[in-house]
């Protein structure tokens, strides 16, 4: 029995002979577990990083086989618990010089392999225990996981001590994951790759847009509106030949100025004459199949003339200073054009077809060769009678005039129920007679004044007809020496169109007079067309207000600080600079309201206050603004449509449903610069088959 000092020997379950060991054999076991901690596990480590191979080098004192066997299977014995307490000694000897060669042998194939040992390494090489089974096929990898095993396994590799059914299948799963790892890296590098070239194109758009914008702010009279950022769509020569073609040529002016300031005159001549050649090739082409066949020989051509300058000439700054000019000289260039063709496009705008002419002219020898009674129109019990519907139309143009009512009546529920009266000037009064007499509006009744006749309307009564005979005002407009072009300096020359002189511009201001009966009167100009019956203005309610109107400040350039000089006290103390403004063309009055505000006493006030025209430029729209401020009644947008002489972005939709149409701008309708997609709607109230408009050679 042994006494209470001394030691127990170790016993396992079941071992018997084990008990029976010696006290320093039943120490032996925890040796061999902390020798597999800190021995053998980093060199499984290695292992297993080296993709299950461990490269173990050749013993150079001849260490036989033999001996690593027993050893080998002595330490299995030992894990086991089965070996006999001989054998543990044995391994324990032999276990430390082998197993640290072989820790040895296992780090120097593996950074042989691999490379030194880093932090990146354990963050990028993730251990074997990690793997799923799900990540490989192993039907797809196993045929590639054995040539590669095959051909990446170095000549001294010794064979291991597994057995032949267990190294294969080991080998190629071990395989097959480095193939699958190897894959995830490459398609996580794919990955950020993608990623930063999509930044890199997100930065670099978001780069341009703000170029283009602050493009946009660059002031256009000092520095052109040229800008390296000009969006494609903005280039009317979008072709790239084309525009080859021209950049080629600017860059020969330029070598061709530097050539001649140095004496080159060989080059000189030579690039002269490739510029004319590229010249004649390109002509007025905008457009690649609009070259001449020889321009591909040109542009070659001129390439290497180009090129030979490029090698004789080259000055970066001298180049930079000759394009600046080039630039200043071309923008100069542009607005002199731009004058050039606002003066030609007012110049048209004033003038009257030699057509339209000729009809007026026809019209006139033959009404006065009628006898008086019949010059006469039916129904002139109409004219006052205050329960129709009444138009009040101002003009000189025989054949927009009959547009005008052959568009209303036409479109008329009730025609039978419409007035129209229509005053003229003393030249056109026997030709509008002639065609409505000619060509009656069916049911409805027409009357045709003459403004000349109307003797009360006076230049002591009217401050723009005492304003017209004025010495300071025949100056402006008939002055002998005054500028004829716009880029001579006579920049208002809009205003000084014929038409600000005639009294059927400023008669609306006039209706109570000209109609002293009548109750409501709808105010139309000669250059609309109506699409729909207008029947329904008569029961719009404006709330004690005089005009009704449609309003046009959607844009900013519409309100009264366009139209008005808000410099003047007299202006800035009395009206709002943003104040909406309204169109004229087509407009519902209120007469009875009109006299009780008395509306022309106000106009009188405000056109004698401007008799220098400080408080605006002529025209009627800005005195009317001032007359009719806080008066207005704004109507709904589809009843009047305006821009159809000037603005050619205007929705088809939006013309279609509206009641009125007008052409007001220089481009009308009955001028060939009209545009010709608006043009249909006004020609198709024409009845190009009358005698009249036939022999004038009028034509849609």
């Amino acid at each position: 029995m042994p006494t209470p000092k001394q030691r127990l020997p170790y016993t396992a379950a079941g071992g018997g002979r084990r008990g029976a060991a010696s006290g320093s054999g039943g120490v032996l076991p925890p040796v061999v577990v902390l020798v597999f901690l800190f021995v053998l596990a980093p060199s499984l480590f290695f292992v297993a990083r080296n993709g299950g191979h461990v490269h173990v080098a050749s013993d150079p004192k001849g260490r036989d086989s033999d001996q690593e066997a027993e050893a080998m299977k002595s330490l299995k014995s030992i894990l086991s618990k089965e070996a006999p307490g001989a054998g543990d000694r044995a391994a324990t000897i032999f276990l430390a010089p082998l197993l640290l060669g072989a820790v040895i042998d296992a780090i120097t194939a593996s950074q042989h392999e691999a490379g030194a040992l880093s932090l990146d390494f354990f963050r990028n090489h993730a251990s074997p225990s990690w793997k799923t089974d799900d990540l490989v096929s192993h039907k797809s990898l196993d045929v590639d996981g054995k040539a590669k095993a095959e051909n990446s396994a170095p000549e001294h590799d010794l064979p291991t001590n597994k057995s032949p059914k267990d190294d294969p299948d080991e080998h190629q799963v071990d395989t097959a994951a480095k193939i699958a790892r190897r894959k995830l890296r490459e398609k996580r590098r794919e990955k950020r790759a993608m990623d930063l070239m999509r930044k890199d194109d997100e930065a670099r758009v978001k780069l341009e847009n703000a170029a283009i914008e602050r493009s946009k702010a660059v002031d256009s009279a000092v520095l052109g509106k040229y800008s390296i950022w000009r969006k494609e769509n903005e280039n009317e020569n979008s072709d790239s030949t084309v525009r080859l073609m021209r950049d080629q040529i600017i860059m020969a002016r330029v070598y061709s100025a530097l050539a001649k300031s140095k004496g080159k005159n060989d080059l000189f001549q030579e690039l002269q004459i490739r510029i004319k050649e590229s010249h004649r090739a390109v002509g007025e082409a905008t457009a690649d199949a609009d070259l001449h066949h020889s321009a591909p020989e040109k542009i070659r051509a001129m390439g290497q003339t180009l090129s030979k300058a490029r090698e004789e000439l080259y000055d970066c700054r001298a180049v930079t200073q000759r394009l600046r000019a080039m630039l200043q000289s071309a923008d100069e260039q542009v607005r002199s054009l731009k004058k050039q063709s606002t003066f030609l496009s007012q110049l048209a705008a004033k003038t009257i077809p030699n057509s339209i002419h000729c009809l007026s002219m026809r019209l006139t020898i033959d009404y006065y060769l009628l006898p008086l009674e019949k010059r006469k129109f039916p129904r002139r019990e109409n004219l006052e009678n205050p329960t129709l519907y009444h138009y009040a139309l101002f003009s000189d143009n025989v054949l927009a005039a009959s547009v005008v009512v052959n568009s209303t009546i036409m479109n008329a529920k009730e025609p039978e129920k419409h007035v129209f009266h229509l005053v003229t000037d003393k030249l056109n009064f026997g030709a509008m007679n002639m065609w409505f007499l000619l060509n009656p509006p069916g049911e409805a009744t027409i009357h045709v004044e003459n403004v000349d006749e109307f003797k009360w309307l006076n230049s002591s009564y009217c401050p723009v007809l005492r304003q017209l005979e004025s010495a300071a005002m025949k100056e402006y407009y008939f002055k002998a020496d005054r500028p004829t072009t716009l880029s001579a300096g006579s920049s208002n020359l809009k205003y000084r169109n014929p038409k600000y002189l005639s009294m059927l511009n400023h008669l609306r201001f006039y209706l109570p007079e000209v109609y002293p009966k009548l109750d409501k009167i709808l105010f139309l100009d000669d250059d609309i067309v109506v699409q729909k019956d207008l029947t329904g203005l008569w029961d719009v309610d404006l709330n004690g207000k005089v005009n009704g109107a449609v309003e046009t400040c959607g844009e900013s350039f519409h309100r009264f600080d366009k139209y008005l000089n808000f410099s003047n006290p007299h202006i800035a103390r009395n009206f709002d600079p943003n104040a909406c403004g309204w169109a004229y063309g087509m407009n519902i009055f209120d007469l009875k309201e009109w006299k009780k505000k008395d509306i022309t006493g106000i106009y009188h006030k405000w056109q004698n206050m401007n008799e220098d025209r400080v408080l605006w430029k002529l025209g009627t729209l800005p005195p009317g603004l001032l007359t009719f401020y806080k008066l207005t009644h704004p109507l709904d947008k589809s009843w009047h449509v305006l821009g159809l002489g000037y603005n050619p972005s205007i929705d088809r939709s939006e013309i279609e449903s509206a009641a009125v149409v007008h052409y007001n701008g220089n481009m009308k309708p009955w001028l060939e610069l009209a545009m010709t997609k608006y043009r249909p709607y006004w020609t198709k109230y024409i009845k190009y088959d009358h005698p009249y408009i036939r022999g004038c050679n009028l034509s849609e």
